[in-house]
C-alpha cells in the first residue's frame, strides 16, 4: 500500500546539504555507492519511428511505463546556481534524468552541459530562445529549433550541427503547429510533452511544490514529470521529492534514443 506522504525537511541548511551531496559521483543502479539509494531501475529506448510524440498533456500517446514508473525531465537549463543543486540531489540517489536545454543557456554555460552528460543524464533540446513557436512564422521557428540544437551540440561535442546526437525535443510552453511536428518527425526527432508537471513556474514554496507534484503523481500512478532546473524552489525540494519516490515504491526510468546500448547509455 502506498505510504502516506512524508514532507520531511531537515534542519540542515540547503547550502550544507548541497555541499554534502556534491561530493557523490553519479552512478547507475548497479554501481550506486549507497545501498539504500532510490537508483535508476531501467533504461528505456525511445524510437521516433514508433513513438514520434509522447506525453498525455499534449498528445494521445505516451511512454510505455508500468505502474509506479516515472521519467524525470528538466527544462530551461542549464543555470549553474540551481542546475548544480538538482544534479547533486540526483547523484545522491543515483538517479538519471533528461534535461531539455535552451541553446542560448547552453552556449553560455558549456561546462555545465558537459557535466550533465558526464553524470549520465540525457541531453535533449528546447529551442534557442524559448519562443512561443505557434505564434511565429514556420521558417523562424525552424531556425530557432536548429540554432538551439547546434548550440547544444557545440557545448557537448565542440561541433555545431543541426543533427542532434540525442534526437529528443520539447517545445517551449508545449506549443507547436502541425507543420513543426511534421518537420521533427521527418527528421527522426521525438517530441516530448509530459504526463504531469510540478507547476514550478508558479510563485509557490518548495513545500507547496512538493505537495502539488506528489498529489498529482499519486493520482496518475506513473508518468513523465516536468520540472525546471532553473527554479530555486525545484532545486530546494528535489531531495525530498526523491525520498518520496523511494518511500512510496516508485521506480525511475532513464530514457535514451533507440539504438543506444546499455554501455553507451552508461557512458553518456
Amino acid at each position: 500500500m502506498t505510504k502516506m506522504l512524508r514532507l520531511r525537511w531537515t534542519s540542515m541548511s540547503l547550502g550544507a546539504a548541497v555541499a554534502a551531496l556534491a561530493g557523490i559521483a553519479a552512478a547507475d543502479a548497479a554501481e550506486c555507492p549507497r545501498k539504500d539509494a532510490l537508483g535508476t531501475s531501467r533504461v528505456l529506448s525511445v524510437d521516433a519511428r514508433t513513438t514520434p510524440r509522447v506525453g498525455l498533456k499534449s498528445f494521445p500517446q505516451t511512454l510505455q511505463l508500468a505502474d509506479h514508473e516515472v521519467v524525470l525531465t528538466f527544462d530551461d537549463g542549464p543555470f549553474p546556481p540551481t542546475t548544480s543543486k538538482v544534479l547533486a540531489a540526483l547523484a545522491h540517489e543515483c538517479v538519471r534524468a533528461t534535461f531539455f536545454l535552451i541553446g542560448q543557456h547552453a552556449a553560455e554555460h558549456p561546462d555545465m552541459v558537459k557535466r550533465i552528460a558526464r553524470e549520465g543524464h540525457t541531453v535533449g533540446h528546447h529551442s534557442w530562445s524559448h519562443p512561443f513557436m505557434a505564434r511565429i512564422p514556420f521558417d523562424k521557428s525552424k531556425a530557432d529549433i536548429d540554432r538551439g540544437i547546434a548550440a547544444d551540440e557545440m557545448a557537448l561535442h565542440g561541433t555545431s550541427t543541426t543533427t542532434p546526437s540525442t534526437p529528443f525535443f520539447r517545445f517551449p510552453y508545449f506549443e507547436s503547429t502541425q507543420a513543426q511536428l511534421d518537420l521533427l518527425q521527418s527528421r527522426g526527432i521525438v517530441v516530448f510533452g509530459a504526463d504531469l508537471w510540478a507547476s514550478d513556474w508558479e510563485e509557490i514554496t518548495p513545500e507547496q511544490e512538493l505537495k502539488l507534484v506528489t498529489d498529482r503523481l499519486a493520482a496518475s500512478g506513473k508518468g513523465i514529470i516536468l520540472f525546471h532546473d532553473n527554479k530555486v524552489r525545484t532545486a530546494a525540494m528535489m531531495p525530498a521529492f526523491l525520498r518520496y519516490l523511494k518511500e512510496n515504491g516508485y521506480r525511475v526510468v532513464h530514457v535514451v534514443p533507440a539504438g543506444t546500448s546499455q554501455k553507451s547509455a552508461d557512458a553518456r
